[in-house]
């Protein structure tokens, strides 16, 4: 071995074998066909962090639309401002309406204002993106203001 290295030297051998540069080439292909589907199912979690974040916001904003007015906003009076997606705007009859815009423009969510327990109202929230693991209205994640609060999971939408 040291007398091969010693002639190589001594002959100016430089470079690599063809063998010697593919199994690099191989290698690297495995490691990418690797790393690729975990960096597209982490894209996904990102994505739904987003949604629950935002859904969050909402939440937030709604719930001090009830401490100021003691009532939860009509469902006409929560809606989407400018194009479509990317914020809701929660007008308000004394004329501070709020809005709260989405970390992704692709988010959709959806007011719905109902009776929760014991008669008391409630509001629900559901929201998703394209993008992530809840992708339309039947895939959605939802914040329940009766259950309180964001629910655990992908929902899936119900038929009667």
């Amino acid at each position: 071995m040291i007398a091969r290295i010693q002639k190589s030297l001594a002959e100016k051998d430089k470079g690599f074998t063809l063998i010697e540069l593919l199994v690099v080439i191989i290698i690297i292909g495995i490691l990418a066909a690797i790393a690729i589907p975990v960096f597209l199912n982490q894209r996904k979690k990102a994505v739904d962090s987003g949604i629950k974040s935002d859904l969050r916001s909402v939440a937030n904003e709604i719930e001090s639309y009830y401490v100021d007015n003691q009532d939860y906003p009509a469902a006409s009076d929560v809606g989407t401002t400018g194009t479509g997606t990317g914020s809701i705007l929660i007008a308000n009859a004394k004329g501070d309406d709020v809005t709260v815009t989405f970390s992704d423009s692709d988010t959709t969510i959806v007011y719905a204002l109902g009776a929760g327990s014991g008669g008391q109202q409630s509001f629900t929230l559901r929201g998703y993106n394209d993008k992530g693991t809840a992708k339309d209205a039947s895939n959605y994640f939802e914040y329940d203001s009766a259950a309180g609060g964001l629910k655990d999971g992908v929902q899936k939408a119900t038929t009667p």
